[in-house]
Formats: structure tokens, sequence, C-alpha cells
């Protein structure tokens, strides 16, 4: 399997577009994640996946969009006066709240997709499948980003080109 094409590249845009280009997406570049890596690519990087497990495994790729506002919590996570707890636990009830503020009601399944991505660590779990792809995606994504995988990623390129 092919894991970036044009194909199913401008899918994936027309699937998350509305949002990839928002004052607030955006500024996910200046906030720092995993090694080398910032907040934004990140979740361009868990979307994508996201939205390809999904279409393979017939689920509702608008996982994608969950994907893209799970780490939507818009402060520097180094920061320790930013949120009031631990990091692992905080950010997602941030990313919700922002997410909620930045698309408006949220459906049932996108709350629990972003409420629910830091599980089992956390102890929200995902209630359906396109939540339990999201956390995969989440897993996958930053193990390869820590691995170095992400910068020499085609998926990588599209995202920041």
């Amino acid at each position: 399997m092919t894991v970036i094409n044009e194909v199913n590249w401008q899918c994936f845009l027309d699937c998350v577009g509305d949002l990839l280009f928002t004052p607030e997406v955006q500024s996910m570049r200046d906030i720092p994640h995993h090694p080398g890596t910032c907040c934004y690519e990140h979740s361009v990087f868990v979307a994508y996946v996201a939205f390809r497990m999904a279409r393979r495994w017939n689920l509702d790729y608008m996982a994608a969009r969950g994907g893209l506002l799970h780490d939507l919590y818009l402060y520097d996570p180094r920061d320790k006066s930013a949120h009031p707890g631990n990091q692992c636990f905080d950010h997602p009830v941030f990313a919700l709240r922002n997410a909620e503020a930045l698309c408006g009601r949220l459906t049932e399944k996108e709350q629990n997709i972003i409420i629910s991505h830091m599980w089992p660590l956390a102890k929200r779990m995902p209630r359906c499948p396109e939540a339990a792809v999201v956390n995969l995606a989440d897993k996958l994504c930053a193990t390869a980003e820590v691995l170095g995988y992400w910068k020499r990623s085609r998926v990588r390129e599209k995202a920041m080109g």
C-alpha cells in the first residue's frame, strides 16, 4: 500500500482543509511537541494516518478531523503555568475546549476522539472505532517521530510544503 499519493492527499485535504489553514491550527507550528517535531506536524501526521486507516477499514474517515484537533491545546507544554497539572492528562481537555471554540458543537464521536487519545495513560477510553483509530495513529506517529521517520516522510513534505 502506498502511504501517500496525490489522490489520497487531495481526499485528505477535502476532509480537513477548512481546519488546516485556520489561524488556530497554523499556530500549532510554534508549539514544540515530540523531539524535533512541532504540534502542527504531529497533528497533521496523526490526522493523515487516521484518515488512511479509517478508509482502509471502512470507517468514517472524518476521523481525520479529530486527529487534526486532538492536540489543539495551544500552549507551550514546557510552560508549567499554562496548565494546572500533568501535561499528559491536561492537554486533551484543553484541546477539546479549543476544538469546540474553533468548530462549534462537536459530535459525540469527535469529542471522544479528542478526549480519549491518551488512553490507556488517561482514564477516558475510546468509545467508537474512529476514536480507537486516532488513538492508534497517535501512538504510531509519536513512535515514528521519536525514531526520526517523520523527518524523512513524504507526508511531512506535503504537510510542511
